[in-house]
């Protein structure tokens, strides 16, 4: 006969197993990179603009990682990740919990194309479609809350559009 005591028992040693390194998704934030902020502001074709704080993803270990296990993220933020040269880029979900909009940016700061309302979790390929040095990614429904459109332009100092 099971007792309460030893079902308690039971469940606790199965918690410290799962919480143990190496046993998934709690081993793997514990290696999680950091990233520097910064500010960056989308000037609209309406005349808006609209000022994020950024964590920046510049480095190959920072652009693999992304906002992968991120639970949340405050409304006005977001992760820009930068490349060294414009080309066709593509992203994915992958560990990613959160839904997002990715913003394609091309060497100018012009968001070039917008996929809102990304699906967490999938490994399905997200296209620019065109040549990009640059990927915004900011809460899903963001775009479309502000009115960001193609066309809308990307103020920071990595963009030949300047600061």
């Amino acid at each position: 006969m099971t007792t309460p005591l030893r079902v308690f028992a039971l469940i606790a040693a199965v918690l410290v197993l799962a919480a143990a390194p190496g046993a998934g998704p709690a081993h793997a934030q514990a290696n999680l990179v950091t990233f520097d902020r910064d500010e960056i502001a989308i000037e609209t074709a309406a005349g808006g603009r609209h000022v994020f704080e950024v964590e920046m993803a510049v480095s190959p270990d920072q652009r693999s990682q992304g906002l992968m296990f991120r639970h949340s993220m405050a409304a006005m933020a977001g992760m820009l990740f930068l490349f060294e040269r414009p080309e066709p880029r593509a992203m994915w979900m992958k560990n990613t919990l959160i839904p997002l909009d990715m913003l394609f940016i091309d060497e100018g700061g012009v968001i070039v194309r917008i996929q809102e309302r990304t699906v967490p979790f999938s490994l399905q390929a997200i296209s620019s479609g065109q040549d990009v040095i640059a990927v915004l990614e900011l809460n899903a429904g963001t775009s479309s809350r502000l009115s960001i459109k193609p066309g809308d332009r990307v103020i920071h100092s990595a963009f030949e559009s300047g600061s």
